[in-house]
């Protein structure tokens, strides 16, 4: 496949996914920056639509954030092929770059002066080829998945972590960290998982899902909470064994609290998950090719880029919506 330039003294353009302002979503036509030396161009096939930190972005939500600023592109779930790359390009894993190859693409910021943030919802994208990472295309669609899976690792491979015993929330998120942890455990270790809502509990591979107050147990050594509520911890440091742990693997919109006597007695320790770095994805790919971890079953909506307002208005509405993914398809031109 050669390289598509556009034509000379033309610059490069996309269309993508523009929150003008909270709750104020189009798809807009915008122009790239130019690609530098380091830079591929990726035409984008998919891109899933965050129900944590896109949401949000798009209700006005989000809190104090390194580079936050209306108007500007989401999406931290993209993938995709090269177009055009420079000669000797290598991406984020080390491996030489070509076009035609379909990569995994963590967002960009090549919008001009609209923030990309995390600027992976376009059409085409201009990125730096050491953040961009190779997929198999039998992936197809679920390597939109990537990103999640890569926190949920990361979460659990923390220099002395232990596995989850207890898993809060039976999203995406929440699904991923307990295949990963199955997946990793020794046998008859898998962890339990929460869900308050009745449709969440299907979906399990090896693990059981109960709701809260289905389940008896108050000695739990490690608890992995990826539900987003702020207000969840007092019932969770009450769920906890003497010396426990609390991991905080989602994102929170409030300040959380809890109160001291119950952790105090417990000398409960707490520790923040952030989001996944390169070895962590590098270790999922690896799961998943060896077939220990399978991505089936997550991505349950799919829209046209075309309808996006209305695909995100389902992704953070709909509950039965787990990911809801954008096909660009119809948008290269």
């Amino acid at each position: 496949m050669p390289s598509e330039t556009a034509p000379a003294g033309a610059p490069l353009a996309t269309r993508a996914v523009v929150l003008a302002a909270p709750e104020q979503l189009e798809l807009r036509r915008l122009e790239l920056t130019p690609p530098g030396p380091d830079d591929v161009v990726v035409e984008i096939d998919w891109s899933g639509i965050s129900t944590g930190t896109e949401r949000l972005l798009w209700s006005g939500r989000m809190p104090p954030f390194p580079g936050l600023g209306y108007p500007l592109v989401p999406g931290y779930e993209s993938v995709g092929r090269i177009t055009a790359a420079p000669p000797g390009a290598t991406a984020a894993d080390g491996s030489a770059l070509a076009v035609g190859q379909r990569v995994f693409v963590p967002g960009a910021r090549c919008y001009g002066e609209v923030h990309g943030l995390f600027g992976g919802a376009a059409a085409r994208v201009v990125v730096a080829a050491g953040r961009v990472t190779p997929v198999d295309d039998a992936m197809g669609e679920g390597a939109v998945l990537l990103a999640l899976a890569g926190t949920a690792y990361h979460a659990l491979a923390a220099p002395g972590a232990r596995p989850p015993e207890l898993i809060v929330g039976h999203g995406v998120l929440g699904r991923l960290l307990a295949r990963i942890a199955t997946a990793l455990a020794q046998p008859d270790a898998a962890p339990t998982v929460w869900d308050k809502n009745p449709a969440r509990a299907t979906g399990a591979a090896g693990y059981q899902v109960v709701a809260p107050d289905d389940d008896p147990r108050r000695d739990y050594q490690s608890i992995y909470d990826v539900s987003g509520d702020p207000a969840v911890l007092d019932t969770l440091v009450a769920r906890l064994g003497f010396g426990g742990e609390i991991v905080l693997a989602g994102f929170y919109a409030a300040p959380l609290s809890f109160t001291f006597p119950p952790a105090f007695m417990r000398e409960m320790r707490l520790r923040v998950a952030a989001e996944w770095k390169q070895p962590d994805l590098a270790a999922v790919l690896e799961l998943i090719r060896a077939g220990r971890l399978g991505l089936d079953g997550l991505i349950t909506h799919r829209r046209p880029a075309e309808n996006a307002a209305e695909a995100y208005r389902t992704a953070f509405g709909d509950p039965d919506c787990l990911k809801m993914i954008l096909d660009w398809s119809a948008c290269h031109d």
